[in-house]
């Protein structure tokens, strides 16, 4: 069967049939899971843990479940070849690894919602690379949705340099660089994607970023910056299953009922629900330059995941 249309949330019948309402379901909590990751880490570095090491146990929590996924996902299918896994050496180092530093280390200088705004930027990201790397056209409505997020971006960035500066620069930097780390792994992996298939991608990457990390600990730091705060190990292991597994399944699981477009709609709620949860559980502030910046990055993603009319 065929990926059904990208359709605007607000079109869609009063009464879903279940699998699309089940979908719905599904690529919602994930998105709202996968938001939760920044409060978890920003919570985490109240205990006095850096980036590296907060980062290291996550992903050796997170280990066992992504090789379950490979592992599942691989049942019966063919075995990788030495170049496939040099690919899969490579998403899990530009994708899954450096991706993920660089947003844990940006963390400890900027808020949570501003992470999680410029992260959001991802598919314009996209674009763009495929812009410059394919030569592939960039539609008039495509543009316009750069210019939306971006600007939305800006304002949210230029309220926060007002007051915290330096920091500001350098954190919206690194998260900037995050961003556009996976959006070269989303660029670069299309036909892996097709030979593997996502989960099983997925897995196997995630498994090399997984011990890239905790290998990254183990080179830079001493033994003993491992004896952490209880809290630090829970908050750890939460994210690893909550934050980062299980939200994989259900965007998957989400995706497969609504299609790639019509479930990244649905997983605009990532950057409203991780605005909430930061003034909520963070005491973040909230104010109309915070909420104007999200309408407008959400607008503007809204926009580059619409499909035009008459295609």
């Amino acid at each position: 069967m065929g990926e059904p249309e990208s359709t605007p949330l607000k079109l869609l019948p009063s009464k879903l049939p279940p699998g699309i309402a089940r979908g719905l379901v599904f690529a919602g909590l994930g998105a709202i899971a996968f938001s939760g990751k920044a409060i978890v880490v920003k919570l985490a570095y109240r205990y006095q843990v850096d980036a590296v090491t907060l980062l290291m146990f996550r992903m050796l929590f997170a280990f066992p479940l992504f090789a379950a996924m490979a592992w599942w996902a691989g049942r019966d299918k063919p075995a990788l070849t030495w170049r496939q896994w040099g690919q899969i050496g490579w998403v899990g180092f530009s994708g899954y690894y450096l991706a993920s530093y660089l947003d844990f280390w940006g963390l400890q200088y900027i808020s949570a919602s501003l992470e999680r705004l410029i992260l959001y930027v991802n598919p314009t990201l996209v674009l763009l690379l495929g812009w410059v790397v394919y030569q592939r056209r960039i539609r008039a409505q495509q543009a316009w949705a750069m210019a939306i997020s971006y600007a939305g971006v800006l304002v949210v960035f230029g309220h926060e340099l007002r007051f915290d500066g330096a920091a500001t620069v350098i954190g919206g930097g690194l998260v900037l660089a995050s961003a556009l780390s996976y959006a070269v792994y989303l660029v670069a992996s299309g036909e892996l994607v097709k030979q593997l298939g996502s989960l099983r991608l997925v897995g196997l990457a995630s498994m090399v970023a997984s011990v890239l990390c905790i290998a990254q600990f183990a080179i830079l730091r001493p033994l003993s910056d491992a004896f952490v705060a209880t809290e630090v190990i829970q908050l750890s292991v939460f994210n690893a299953v909550f934050c980062t597994a299980v939200p994989v399944l259900l965007v998957m699981l989400g995706v497969e009922r609504l299609g790639a477009g019509l479930a990244s709609q649905v997983g605009m709620l990532g950057p409203m629900s991780t605005l909430m949860m930061g003034v909520l559980i963070l005491d973040e502030p909230f104010n109309l330059w915070i909420l104007a910046g999200t309408v407008l990055v959400l607008s503007g993603v809204f926009l580059a995941t619409r499909r035009p009319r008459g295609l």
